[in-house]
């Protein structure tokens, strides 16, 4: 097959590992063709450009900065988007027929692109609903439900679900979601399609090894360590991260690291510049080799998700705490299925955000028994294997498709 996929993620090499270059090259291993269209934005100064490698091509289309940028540029450039794409794909693969167009939301206007494509190519049409817009912004009061803008994203995002052919969902509580907000939907094209890796070979880290780099970065040894790495943004709800790491400083056991970067950053380096917890470290962004290794050795992986989300998120970050055996301490919204499926299958545990004395016993339970926290990251790795792998999802997309 001609694979087209469309994604805001910035594509600079297919070999990097990730939910989207794994399963692209999952497609290229099962002699398909694959073509990537992936934003170039603004701030980087690049025209377009395509690169060709082997079975897979990659157009880097120019944009404005729509990750990390003030709100109206981001808002235009997502609304520019679609031309933005059709031009840039019109010109460099308009002779291209591809046999199916593979997209992930955000964003959620590419319709054009892909009706265009659909009806040129006869090509079938794949959602993988990685994001709720404009609902998401509407409980993070960042957009007024019923307004003009509200009603505009809205109508996008229904056309967007009517287009598509399948509509994949990252877990069971998302597919009802979207059947039950969506009632004028054929609930039959919504299905299961979890995010997914390529899973890799760890290699063992010595001790000697171990300790060197924790001295490097001033992390302890002697403590059981809990690691949040990732975005650093409003959806995380990240004023509870910061009551977490204050309760933390009671304790005399556990160890928190916080990693990343985001528009809420400068608030959180603003706190721990203030505050100068002893049980916690906040590291901007780190080398991609050393962050992994750092996530290899820590013990406990922690995920965040803001209180007021009525919509079921599932970040990604979960997989690479469960590739690496460590179980995973949440905490999120209601509405949120992650949390029940961490602790039906024994790979962790959920407290609602804002809920702190939950949340510290838990981490108290995580931090005072090794030998169960060995044991809950093994069943989170083998549910990873069973679940969230490249190879199911591509098998998954092959089964709709026929």
């Amino acid at each position: 097959m001609n694979i087209l996929f469309l994604s805001l993620s910035r594509f600079k090499d297919i070999e990097e590992r990730g939910i989207y270059t794994d399963l692209m090259r999952e497609f290229v291993r099962r002699g398909n063709k694959v073509y990537v269209g992936s934003p170039s934005e603004r701030r980087y100064g690049m025209p377009t450009s395509l690169i060709k490698d082997g079975n897979i091509e990659i157009l880097k289309i120019k944009t404005l900065n729509i990750q990390k940028a003030n709100i109206i540029e981001k808002g235009i450039g997502i609304l520019l988007l679609e031309y933005q794409f059709d031009k840039a794909i019109s010109e460099f693969w308009g002779d291209i027929k591809f046999d199916l167009v593979l997209y992930a939301t955000p964003p959620i206007t590419f319709n054009k692109v892909i009706e265009k494509i659909k009806n040129r190519c006869g090509a079938r049409s794949y959602l993988m609903l990685k994001d709720i817009f404009p609902q998401n912004a509407v409980d993070l009061g960042m957009m007024k439900e019923g307004s003009l803008l509200h009603k505009i994203f809205r109508k996008k995002e229904e056309r967007l679900y009517e287009i598509s052919d399948h509509i994949g969902c990252m877990s069971p509580a998302n597919c009802e979601y979207v059947i039950k907000h969506n009632p004028w939907l054929n609930p039959a094209k919504v299905e299961l399609c979890p995010n997914a890796v390529e899973p890799i070979e760890q290699l063992s880290i010595s001790e000697e090894e171990r300790n060197r780099f924790f001295a490097d970065y001033g992390i302890p040894t002697d403590k059981t360590l809990f690691i949040y790495g990732g975005n650093l943004g409003k959806p995380q709800g990240l004023g509870f991260l910061l009551q977490v790491v204050e309760a933390n400083e009671k304790r005399d056991n556990s160890f928190i690291i916080v990693v990343g970067n985001g528009t809420e950053y400068p608030r959180i380096a603003a706190w721990f510049e203030e505050h100068k917890p002893k049980n916690a470290k906040l590291m901007a962004a780190l080398p991609k080799a050393d962050y992994d290794k750092l996530v290899r050795l820590c013990d406990v992986g922690l995920i965040f998700l803001d209180r007021r989300f009525t919509i079921p998120n599932f970040p990604s970050r979960l997989l690479s705490y469960l590739e690496n055996s460590m179980p995973v301490l949440l905490a999120s919204d209601p509405n949120t299925d992650m949390g029940f499926i961490a602790e039906r299958e024994g790979f962790g545990l959920w407290a609602l955000s804002g809920d702190i004395a939950k949340f510290m016993d838990n981490m108290a339970t995580l931090a005072r028994n090794k030998k169960t926290t060995i044991a809950m990251g093994k069943k989170g790795k083998a549910f990873l294997l069973e679940n969230y792998t490249v190879d199911k999802v591509a098998d998954h997309i092959y089964k709709s498709l026929n």
